[in-house]
């Protein structure tokens, strides 16, 4: 009997533990582990559970110091400052005691850093980024189409909806992307959006340290990483520090009463981006622009709070470190505090110092983009450390050239020349990244009315001029959209990312005579572009249009590149004369593309109608 009553008293005592265990909820910490050796040795901890606000954080490792402890209204968080200066890699607990009592315990770890990482490079103009968005690539799991506990389910007949294309797809077609001559991967976002629906774009992170399940683990995004590498392949983020999604899994329970723009009253932004370098704007117009919401969906993160600020600039460097990332690419990018986006790429460049980070600024005005580039001097005297920005004015430019009628004194190819003329307003426009389309936008053989010819010569602009070029997953195709501004077609499935389709991208079968010479008229001029240093690196002197005709040189240690776009729907006589001083002592011109050699000793050269020519001068 008295046996009976220990053990009746032990599983009592057992269950009221377990009873306290589960009211305490499971400990969240993010991030959840770092490194030693980090140029900044500050590192702040967000901890998260149940009624831990009154709790006294312990630790004992090595060079690590608990420097501050930051309560805050909500009694669910704590936020904990570690001073790492000589800190030693290893694992340790993590309490938080009341009083004497250990309540919760954390196994945290310092990893090693590697040795090579604060040196690595990020894309370059030696590179092509292939922007993919992994919804609507490939299905290499169906397991994962739809998963429990997750809203937005697997839908492939809705153009809004997901369709299953995941990691796994882009792994098993990772020889594609690196066969077609693409150098580096953009992908949109891949972090969680457990959103009710609309979630397959990536746009409403509700954690911003998970992949999302339904396109892999972050172990399988690590492993992308990883064997894009091996291919020469660098991996770029699409990040988001403006918003997150209305489910984040903080929403329930917000930290503070600032830690969204507009908290207790959404109100939506007013897109007016020229607020923030007007000097006549008005506070109230520059307020609706940084603080506004894009949509109900997007709760807008109030960057001027510290803390907030601290944990976006820390999940960026967690995910370069964790990711090996070869580059960022960064959403809206002037909806942010300014102030907060010149400390986030200043202490993001200070970790990565040879590291490139391209942001989006939907601007067509190339002195509202400037603006924001590293080295730019500003009036105002704003310093940003951003080296790359996405070159709108030029893609806006391309389209709108491409599709107007030629002969007028400003019509035409002139637009593009125009723009390009803006380049004195940038601080370095090398590191701009030039491109025909993206996934927010008609593709560009929709936006030239599905004529190939002209689609060539915006690629053949694009691979050619000064920037970093992108291209959209197929491009290379002649994908295009059926409805005009409709998302959700414009990011069709790439086929043959599919068990069934019938058309197969990937392997060529299926396709049309037509994106059957586009893949590999794409091909053949990526893959020689990997070795053409002159078109990374070399001087450009562009001559003003005449006639539907666009002649400019690539130049660099004696090597010449001649590119000539020719509008015309004829063959056309070029006039040689005016280019002599870049065709002096140059014989011939073989073309890159078809390999046809041109005469250049003559006064003039016959272009081949409708069609780029991209001569190595000899």
């Amino acid at each position: 009997m008295h046996r009976k009553k220990l053990l009746l008293l032990s599983l009592f005592f057992s269950l009221l533990t377990f009873a306290a265990a589960a009211q305490q909820g499971q400990l969240r910490v993010e991030p959840a582990f770092w490194w030693a050796g980090m140029k900044n040795t500050q590192l702040q901890l967000l901890l998260h559970g149940n009624n831990i606000g009154s709790l006294q954080p312990v630790l004992n490792h090595p060079g690590v110091e608990i420097t501050d402890v930051i309560k805050v209204k909500s009694p669910n968080y704590l936020f904990v400052n570690l001073n790492l200066l000589n800190a030693k890699p290893g694992k340790f607990n993590l309490q938080l005691k009341q009083g004497n009592k250990v309540v919760q315990r954390y196994a945290y770890e310092l990893k090693q850093r590697d040795a090579n990482s604060a040196s690595r490079e990020g894309f370059t103009n030696s590179d092509v980024l292939y922007l993919v968005t992994p919804d609507r690539f490939a299905n290499g799991n169906p397991k994962n189409d739809t998963m429990k506990g997750m809203v937005d389910k697997l839908n492939r007949t809705d153009r809004g909806g997901r369709h299953g294309g995941d990691i796994k797809g882009l792994l098993n077609n990772l020889s594609y992307i690196d066969e077609m001559g693409f150098t580096a991967l953009w992908l949109n976002p891949v972090l969680e959006n457990d959103q009710p629906s609309y979630s397959y774009h990536g746009y409403s992170t509700t954690d911003f340290y998970k992949v999302d399940p339904r396109f892999g683990s972050n172990e399988e995004y690590v492993h992308l990483s990883k064997e894009a590498k091996a291919r020469g392949i660098k991996l770029v983020m699409d990040m988001i520090l403006n918003h997150c999604g209305s489910e984040h899994w903080w929403m329930d329970d917000l930290p503070t009463e600032d830690w969204l723009n507009f908290q207790d009253a959404f109100k939506t932004t007013n897109h007016r981006r020229e607020a923030i370098q007007d000097p006549h704007a008005s506070a109230y117009d520059y307020r609706m622009h940084t603080e506004g919401w894009f949509v109900e969906s997007m709760p807008d993160l109030n960057q001027e709070n510290k803390l907030m600020a601290n944990y976006l600039i820390q999940n960026t460097i967690w995910w370069v470190e964790y990711a090996d990332l070869g580059g960022i690419r960064m959403d809206t990018y002037s909806y942010p505090d300014p102030a907060f986006m010149s400390e986030w790429t200043r202490r993001v460049m200070e970790e990565y110092p040879n590291f490139n980070m391209v942001g989006e600024e939907w601007s067509t005005n190339p002195s509202i983009v400037a603006y924001w580039q590293r080295g730019k001097q500003n009036p105002n005297g704003y310093t940003s450390y951003l080296p790359s920005l996405m070159d709108f004015p030029i893609q806006s430019a391309l389209s709108v050239s491409l599709n107007a009628d030629e002969g007028g004194w400003d019509t035409g190819w002139l637009g593009l020349y125009a723009t390009l003329a803006n380049d004195f307003v940038y601080a370095d426009p090398t590191n701009l990244v030039v491109f025909p389309d993206n996934h927010d936008m008609d593709r560009i053989y929709t936006q030239l009315n599905q004529d190939a010819a002209l689609t060539k010569l915006a690629l053949a602009y694009v691979l050619t001029t000064r920037g970093i070029p992108q291209l959209y997953y197929g491009t290379e195709i002649l994908m295009h959209n059926t409805e005009k501004g409709d998302h959700g077609i414009i990011r069709t499935d790439f086929p043959g990312g599919w068990a069934g389709d019938k058309t197969n991208a990937f392997t060529g079968k299926g396709l049309e005579p037509a994106q059957t010479e586009m893949q590999q008229w794409t091909k053949k001029l990526l893959n020689w572009r990997k070795g053409a240093d002159v078109i990374h690196k070399g001087k450009l002197t562009h001559y003003a249009p005449y006639k539907g005709v666009y002649v400019y040189f690539r130049e660099l240690n004696g090597k010449r590149m001649m590119v000539i776009l020719n509008k015309n729907e004829a063959p056309y006589n070029l006039e040689l004369a005016k280019f002599s001083p870049q065709l002096q002592g140059i014989k011939q011109g073989t073309d890159v593309l078809t390999e046809k050699v041109f005469n250049l000793e003559k006064p003039e050269l016959e272009l081949p109608e409708k069609s780029p020519l991209i001569l190595e001068l000899k």
